[in-house]
């Protein structure tokens, strides 16, 4: 099968997502090299734009296909949750015992379960052949942690936690918790959306 030119940049992105997992993977705070999460915020930037980038083209050059709908949101999925779990992970663990990010094993948990619930409906509705796109909602959840992610990184990277940093600590926890409330408000259209195909699928 061939790929039309916005499912080859959703597919480019995925490669762009491991690649800032990896480069990720080597930071540590207790041996911080900023310009490791500098490369992350950079490549995880672009990663992110390609998003809008792809959409738009499909849409300008009407080729929206299944494969898009289903595709496009799951590396979106793939390169925001890794970006979570990393963010929540060990590497980001201070002496003191806070997460730099304010980013919990908890919330990652919420985070990946409406996705996980996003993602089951989206199958089992285009496997009826019933069009499962993106709501403004979901869209404005992707904005939200597309601008999350990068944000707890640089804090992380550039504000000292023993110096000026308490200042600025208050605009984490906000971010990690807007974020998760957000993303979990954001499932109800969905839900929304699917309940009558859910209702059929009972019915049958």
């Amino acid at each position: 099968m061939k790929l039309n030119l916005p499912n080859q940049i959703t597919l480019a992105r995925l490669v762009l997502a491991i690649v800032f997992f990896a480069f990720l993977a080597q930071f540590d705070i207790r041996t911080p090299h900023p310009w490791v999460l500098d490369v992350c915020i950079v490549i995880f930037i672009v990663a992110a734009a390609t998003d809008w980038l792809d959409g738009y083209l499909a849409r300008k050059h009407n080729q929206v296909t299944a494969m898009g709908r289903v595709l496009d949101p799951f590396v979106d999925k793939v390169l925001v949750c890794g970006a979570f779990v990393f963010l929540a992970g060990s590497s980001f663990h201070e002496e003191s015992g806070q997460q730099a990010t304010r980013m919990y094993p908890w919330m990652v948990v919420v985070i990946l379960g409406r996705e996980l619930l996003v993602t089951g409906l989206r199958g089992f509705s285009e496997a009826r052949g019933i069009s499962f796109g993106a709501v403004n909602f979901g869209k404005a959840k992707m904005v939200l942690q597309s601008i999350t992610a990068p944000v707890l990184m640089f804090f992380v990277a550039h504000i000292d936690p023993t110096a000026n940093g308490p200042s600025f600590a208050w605009i984490k926890t906000a971010l990690a918790w807007l974020t998760v409330a957000v993303t979990t408000l954001s499932m109800l259209p969905y839900l929304m959306q699917s309940r009558h195909v859910l209702s059929e699928a009972d019915a049958a």
